[in-house]
């Protein structure tokens, strides 16, 4: 049987996210760096991301419930890339600690006006059958942006551009963003594939798919920051000049394991998916408690992209199997929510277990509750019959 291709308006926005992780990679690397220099510390670098995050998780939530009253997502998409691209590079001629606070937010603002949307209008430019492909192409472009923009920041200051430079030169890839997303068409509200539209407004989502979130909530508090592993990867050896290359080949392992991980939930039940690709986390949490030498750290970067091919298409195709055609942006929206906000939470827990016991018993709650999360998963995907869903039945 022949392979059905993409539909373009997917290729363009896989391209679009592609440049606008391209942008931002060349400027977050970089941050911890430059904030110092305007005379603040870690702190207030903490303040700034964490801000940004609680701005951008609540404005997903929000334009859910805008799109889907609207019923049209490319202006949503088209903004939030815009409002970002044209945000990004003033971190170049910031002056004070608080200008970074006011840039790095309204480049939030952009990720949270434009996430949701651009979630839905992917789901519903393809069938069931398809949907898991979508996805995991986008989040693969996404990833490859991830590896690109350090090394395309990297290469500029080894040629001797300045820092504040590199940082306004991101408003390239940034307007390159904008113009794939042009070649995106709206979906057709007469034409949506998967589950037809509830017909008006629902007072709620389906049940099973708010107990899917509650799990998905659980879990998220054990995925904090993959900057942890960095850590981790300083206190085993590896030099701080090679943490760029290992972060990109991290990046490069995520990419080519979302892209065929998206193919593979379209085979297999989505929930069985998710509740693997959290059992490979929860290995991977311990083997890094346990690591002993460089290599072992290398091995297991690599080895965490397969667990962002297992989940992250699997994960926004299953939202798209339990809701509704009409509400699949208020769906994509909690979706976007719960992992924003619980980031927060995340953070901190990790840091507090890392500073006051160390870092093996930090990996070590993130596996169990990991484990645990797993556990419920499987419970609710045979309780609500989510196995079946998976493969777009």
């Amino acid at each position: 049987m022949k392979r059905v291709r993409l539909p373009a308006s997917i290729i363009a926005l896989g391209f679009a996210s592609f440049f606008g992780d391209f942008a931002s990679e060349m400027i977050f690397p970089l941050l911890p760096v430059f904030v110092p220099t305007l005379g603040a510390g870690p702190a207030f670098l903490g303040l700034v991301e964490g801000v940004a995050d609680a701005v951008s998780a609540f404005l997903k939530l929000g334009t859910g419930y805008v799109s889907d009253r609207s019923a049209r997502q490319k202006p949503f998409v088209l903004a939030g890339y815009t409002l970002a691209g044209l945000a990004r590079p003033l971190v170049g001629i910031a002056a004070a600690p608080w200008h970074v606070l006011a840039i790095r937010s309204t480049d939030r603002v952009g990720k949270g006006v434009r996430t949701t949307p651009r979630d839905a209008l992917i789901a519903a430019h393809v069938p069931n059958e398809m949907s898991g492909r979508a996805f995991g192409f986008h989040r693969s472009m996404d990833h490859l942006g991830a590896v690109f923009g350090p090394l395309a920041a990297t290469g500029l200051l080894m040629l001797g551009v300045d820092m504040r430079t590199v940082f306004l030169v991101a408003v390239v890839p940034g307007a390159a963003s904008v113009v794939a997303v042009l070649f995106a068409k709206e979906a057709d509200a007469k034409k949506t594939h998967g589950e037809s539209p509830a017909g008006g407004r629902a007072a709620a989502l389906p049940p099973r798919l708010r107990g899917f979130y509650w799990i998905l909530a659980l879990f998220s508090v054990a995925n904090a920051s993959e900057v942890f592993l960095l850590v981790r990867a300083k206190e085993m050896g590896i030099a701080a000049s090679w943490l760029p290359v290992l972060w990109s080949v991290h990046h490069v392992s995520k990419s080519a394991c979302t892209y065929f991980g998206g193919a593979l939930a379209d085979r297999v039940p989505r929930a069985t998916m998710i509740a693997a690709g959290w059992g490979v986390y929860a290995v991977v949490y311990v083997a890094f408690a346990f690591a002993s030498a460089p290599w072992q750290v290398w091995s297991l970067f690599v080895a965490m992209g397969v667990y962002f091919g297992l989940t992250e298409p699997a994960e926004k195709a299953l939202v798209r199997d339990l809701a509704p055609a009409s509400l699949r942006g208020r769906a994509f929206g909690y979706y976007n929510f719960v992992l924003g906000l619980c980031a927060v939470p995340a953070g901190l827990l990790m840091g507090w277990l890392w500073e006051s016991f160390g870092s093996w018993v930090a990996l070590a709650t993130g596996s169990a509750v990991a484990a645990v999360s797993c556990v419920l998963l499987t419970v609710w995907a045979r309780a609500s019959g989510a196995t079946e869903a998976a493969k777009g039945a």
